[in-house]
């Protein structure tokens, strides 16, 4: 196998990959012994036909798709280490030359990383904000908690009021039909949620137990439903009960139910101390991501297009491990938000295209500063990786291999060069 490197324009590269006229017959030998009990030939029993029979009827050609998948993914990897690229994208595939009996020719066309020239990057301004808990924060803290430890209590003696949980059967009519899933019986809504759509549930308000009401409502023009999407809709709705929130008071027996504590007092100022300590990271972090920011304003970059897009497509699929572990598939979440990946994917490339600049300012400003990680340091997160995990830290070593150790290398340098960023603002 040979390989030819052409340097294209905006850090694109094009590899042209070439597996000897030997590699590609072992290739085509390999289809063969893959596809002959798929295949009849008159005079032999299936799977028996040799070759030679098979390839004299149908061409040779019936083995070129899968002899080319055998052979590109193994001599592209193999092409890309001899390249020396440092390649950031997936490779687009093109094959120039498929013929039995001569060399197996074909390109990829890859992204590469760019270089970064760096702006200022020490001694960056920032104005932090003053930390504080305020009597609002502990007060809504407070609320939070009283809400998380309520109970319902049935309320017959009054109409619906804002915030209270009603029980209801409805129907919806656009131009006078009913539209699937516009129906529901003993449906709970909380007046003032703003679950439902547009004032569907102020209407609700003043109506007592047993009232049936009808609610004019607008559906949405980015509503998921396409054929109801900024339709106006008539709504059938019977109101079929009511029910409260009651709050625990707020004083010592609370405290001691809530927490380890014995006194109210005793739960506000541990209120307070985890607010501050949260507010104090959520600063902390506010500063890092705006001299990040500054940093790369600072800096010259020019990004290739492949780049973007392998980074958001690794960004939905990230997605959609997220939503599968929530119990819910991309399909079903596509269905509920009217979204196809493509849409999604074009969604998430400027958050892409700014994860990929921060990326490559820190990156190059650790090596611009000849920030370097310990092993002690590889360790030290390792352990925390291995606790995260309930692992030790020796068996969580032993399935890692040097590519991830590399990947821990290189984070644990960014972020060093986001504490020297921090360390030198004015």
């Amino acid at each position: 196998m040979s390989v030819q490197v052409e340097k294209l324009e905006k850090n694109m590269a094009k590899l042209t990959i070439e597996a000897t006229a030997e590699e590609f017959e072992a290739a085509m030998q390999k289809a063969y012994l893959k596809n002959k009990n798929k295949i009849n030939i008159q005079g032999f029993r299936k799977g028996k036909a040799p070759r030679v029979m098979i390839e004299k009827m149908y061409g040779p050609a019936i083995f070129y798709e899968d002899a080319a998948n055998d052979l590109i993914p193994e001599a592209y990897s193999k092409a890309a280490e001899e390249s020396g690229l440092e390649i950031v994208s997936r490779p687009e595939i093109d094959v120039t030359q498929i013929e039995k009996g001569k060399p197996f020719i074909f390109t990829a066309t890859v992204a590469v990383k760019p270089e970064v020239t760096l702006g200022d990057y020490k001694g960056l301004e920032y104005t932090a904000d003053p930390v504080e808990v305020t009597e609002e924060d502990l007060a809504a803290e407070l609320k939070k908690v009283q809400e998380q430890n309520s109970r319902t209590v049935t309320v017959e003696d009054r109409a619906v009021e804002n915030g209270d949980i009603t029980t209801i059967d409805y129907e919806g009519f656009v131009d006078g039909t009913p539209f699937e899933g516009g129906k529901a019986e003993n449906q709970e809504l909380v007046i003032g949620s703003h679950t439902f759509i547009d004032t569907f549930e102020d209407q609700l308000i003043g109506k007592n137990i047993g009232d049936e009401v009808e609610v004019n409502v607008t559906f949405p023009e980015e509503y998921h439903a396409k054929e109801l999407a900024g339709k106006p809709a008539l709504f059938k709705v019977a109101v079929k009960g009511i029910k409260v929130k009651e709050l625990p008071e707020l004083d010592d027996e609370f405290a001691s139910d809530v927490s380890d504590f014995d006194t109210l007092e005793e739960y506000k100022e541990d209120i307070k101390k985890k607010l501050l300590e949260k507010k104090e990271n959520e600063a902390k972090t506010a500063k890092e991501n705006a001299l990040v920011e500054k940093a790369i304003e600072g800096a010259q970059m020019d990004i290739p297009d492949a780049m973007i897009d392998t980074q958001a497509r690794q960004m939905l699929d990230d997605f959609a491990q997220r939503m599968q572990m929530q119990g819910l598939s991309m399909q079903q979440y596509m269905q509920y938000t009217g979204m196809d990946a493509a849409k999604m994917q074009e969604q998430m490339k400027p958050q892409a295209e700014k994860r990929i600049k921060t990326r490559l300012v820190l990156e190059k400003i650790a090596e611009t500063e000849n920030i370097e990680v310990t092993e002690e340091e590889i360790n030290s997160e390792l352990e925390k990786m291995a606790s995260m995990y309930n692992m030790e830290a020796e068996k969580l070593k032993e399935y890692m291999g040097d590519a991830e150790k590399e990947s821990i290398k290189k984070d644990l340098a960014v972020q060093k060069a986001v504490d020297l960023l921090v360390a030198s603002a004015k």
